[in-house]
């Protein structure tokens, strides 16, 4: 974790002093839920609520007084650390988690030297540490998953509203055959409701081995990780996980995946707004700090930015999986800010996409006059389905429309675009009935 401190105290319960990092040159989430709750702060209150759970667990199972787990509780929620002195402290030991055990036990002691005995008794560092991830996973993951519905349901509203908006749907940067707007917005959709449901699926397990994953320290007992997860609203994880990183690797997938899904509705906005285009306009000043004409698709470039970061960081997350015997040297460290990266931007880049596509300006106009612009050509895949490909090529190198040098030889209906859509109705339909029909 980086320091979010100046130095001056800060409590556990996120009081203090403004954070320094606010986001300056991560602008797609500065401000948002997901910074909050991914915050050095944030990480701090999730590493004391795993040791509270853990005072609970244990005196759940008859292995801790229940007053000690009560004071250790206690203790938790009123504790005054500061993360920059924390980070210095951690250098010592690789980990945050040694010295704020190290604080922990200090306040527990001054309140009752008989229940400091029982903190953090039996764990190892990457068991609070790994519970926390988790902790501040579900929450950032909640958000992102919060923003994706609303995103949606706007996404939903488009396609309906604009189910028959024709305009030309593009392949390789040229204009290719007819499309409608709505077809767009609910492929746009489906992206998103594949994010979804991978987010959903996610495991979210708590962390509890010991040293080295046998539970020697903590009674042997393997029910213990159990009531530990029970304490902290997570899954209850088949084995210890210490070395075994597949649970991190798969959310950084399910991340990326799903800052792909928003990267995708923000590149077809960013070009659909090109000025030589203009067939949609977003919400955003989009303000040039040297060109006062220009009105730049500012939204759609910060939810692309992320969406080009979080393969990256998810990329890190996967190769810590390769991780020695029971403990990785470095690759565990090494997870902690791509994690929290992927985590923040992808939940800011949700929150973003919501906002764009909610401020969207769809401009039907613009649209049909630039399907005009390949003329006749826009149904050249009909025509040659009806005429053969060599004709259409022949009647194509000739000047003058199609329409002229194909007349009498098909309907003239043949050549309006809007008669040219395929399944597009049907396409939308579906979409828009598993979105409908979404748990």
């Amino acid at each position: 974790m980086s320091s979010e401190s100046s130095g001056a105290a800060a409590t556990a319960s996120g009081e203090g002093p403004a954070s320094p990092d606010t986001g300056l040159l991560a602008p797609v989430r500065a401000g948002t839920a997901a910074e909050a709750a991914t915050s050095d702060h944030a990480w701090l209150r999730a590493m004391l609520a795993a040791e509270a759970a853990l005072a609970r667990a244990q005196a759940r199972a008859g292995a801790a007084p229940q007053d000690a787990a009560r004071v250790i509780g206690r203790v938790t929620e009123t504790i005054t650390v500061d993360p920059a002195d924390l980070a210095r402290r951690a250098r010592q030991a690789a980990n945050p988690v040694v010295p704020l055990v190290a604080e922990l036990r200090r306040a527990v002691a001054a309140r009752d030297p008989e229940a400091a005995k029982h903190v953090h008794r039996g764990a190892t560092s990457q068991d609070i540490l790994d519970s926390a991830a988790m902790l501040v996973s579900r929450e950032a993951v909640g958000i992102t998953l919060s923003e994706l519905e609303r995103a949606m349901g706007t996404l939903a509203g488009l396609a309906e509203t604009h189910r028959h908006t024709l305009m030309a749907a593009r392949t390789l940067g040229q204009h290719a055959v007819p499309t409608t707007f709505g077809l767009r917005a609910a492929d746009w959709l489906a992206g998103l409701l594949h994010a979804r449901d991978r987010l959903r699926g996610l495991r979210l397990p708590a962390q509890l081995g010991g040293a080295a994953g046998t539970l020697a320290a903590l009674g042997g007992d393997p029910e213990l990780s159990h009531l530990f997860a029970e304490e902290l609203g997570l899954q209850a994880p088949l084995v210890p996980w210490h070395a075994e990183r597949s649970v991190v690797a798969e959310l950084g997938a399910a991340l990326a995946q799903t800052a792909g899904a928003l990267g995708k509705v923000a590149l077809d906005v960013i070009m659909l707004s090109q000025t030589e285009v203009g067939e949609v306009a977003e919400s955003s000043a989009g303000q040039s700090s040297a060109m006062p004409h220009k009105r730049n698709p500012a939204l759609s470039v910060l939810v692309r930015s992320a969406a080009l970061q979080v393969p990256v960081y998810a990329q890190l997350l996967t190769s810590a999986q390769l991780a020695e015997h029971e403990r990785a040297a470095g690759a565990w460290q090494a997870e902690w800010h791509p994690l929290r990266e992927c985590l923040r931007l992808t939940a800011g880049a949700a929150e973003t996409t919501a906002e764009l596509v909610g401020g969207l300006r769809i401009l039907p106009g613009r649209m049909r006059a630039n399907v005009g612009l390949t003329g006749d050509r826009i149904v050249s895949e009909r025509l040659a389905a009806l005429l053969g490909r060599d004709r259409v090529d022949l009647a194509s190198a000739q000047d003058g429309p199609l329409r002229q040098a194909l007349a009498g030889e098909v309907p003239a209906d043949v050549f309006d675009p809007a008669d040219y859509l395929g399944a597009a109705q049907a396409l939308i339909d579906r979409v828009l009935t598993a979105y409908r029909e979404q748990p």
